[in-house]
């Protein structure tokens, strides 16, 4: 019997590995092309498509990046790291509020917030466009930086307070005793015993900004403001024929969020993990 359990395991553990193996196969290996192919000519690419290039130059990447391609990585650089401070802020706030006090309508309230993450930001578009005029702020980063948080905020809250909420009270209770306010708690207390949580909202609100298309492509109307997405879309019609430095605009603006997930990637889990278990 414990023969046959033992082969079953096993060769639910080949299957696996051969389907993640096939998956893996899938998402890197278009990516690497992408890199590779960033390096050629476009009759190298044409010519041969598989084959490395003759001249590993970054001649390619030079000319994307003073294309334009600079511009919209510094806009995008701008409107990520702001969009995601202010989202972690508040949400931090409100997930504290609501994990450790207690006051009337709490759950309604709380309901309301986690309601956020039920809107569609496609609905929205024609109300925070004419929102947006009217205050001034169209064609402006805050333009996005202001919706981009506040249609992240709802989920970066839940997550938080679900790790929040079962941190062990005697630590509070002892800050209380020492003098601390509730804001100096929360700072000083709170955010660095919730790091790997803190650090997943932080990535995973970073990678949803970094790739947002829709809103830059209403709300942007100057290209010297428009983030990656809609200038390299822009850069389709401009370099028509060349593909060669098209691919190496599309590698400089997938690389960062890459490498910000191979960086943080312990965070990343040990923060899902850690605040589905809790939660």
């Amino acid at each position: 019997m414990k023969t046959k359990n033992h082969l079953r395991t096993r060769i639910f553990q080949g299957v696996t590995l051969v389907v993640l193996s096939a998956y893996a196969v899938t998402v890197i290996y278009p990516l690497l092309w992408m890199i590779v192919s960033g390096f050629k000519t476009n009759k190298e690419i044409f010519g041969d498509t598989w084959a490395l290039p003759a001249n590993w130059s970054l001649d390619n990447y030079k000319q994307a990046w003073d294309i334009g391609v600079g511009t919209y990585f510094v806009n995008s650089v701008i409107v990520t790291v702001s969009a995601m401070v202010l989202t972690i802020f508040f949400a931090a706030l409100i997930a504290f509020v609501f994990a450790r006090f207690q006051f009337p309508f709490k759950k309604f309230l709380f309901a309301l917030v986690l309601g956020g993450m039920m809107l569609s930001p496609e609905v929205s578009l024609i109300s925070l466009y004419k929102m947006l005029q009217s205050m001034k702020l169209y064609n402006t980063y805050f333009a996005l930086i202001l919706p981009y948080s506040a249609f992240r905020i709802p989920f970066s809250a839940f997550l938080m307070w679900s790790y929040f909420k079962d941190l062990p009270l005697e630590i509070e209770e002892s800050a209380y005793l020492d003098g601390c306010s509730s804001f100096q708690m929360f700072y000083k207390m709170i955010l660095p015993m919730s790091k790997p949580v803190v650090a997943t909202a932080a990535l995973l609100a970073a990678m949803t900004f970094w790739n947002e298309f829709m809103f830059g492509l209403v709300f942007i109307e100057s290209s010297s403001l428009k983030t990656i997405p809609i200038g390299l879309m822009n850069l389709r019609g401009t370099l028509t024929t060349e593909w060669a430095i098209m691919l190496a605009g599309l590698t400089i603006s997938a690389l960062p969020m890459i490498v910000v997930f191979l960086v943080f990637q312990k965070q990343l889990v040990r923060g899902m993990t850690a605040g589905g278990v809790k939660g």
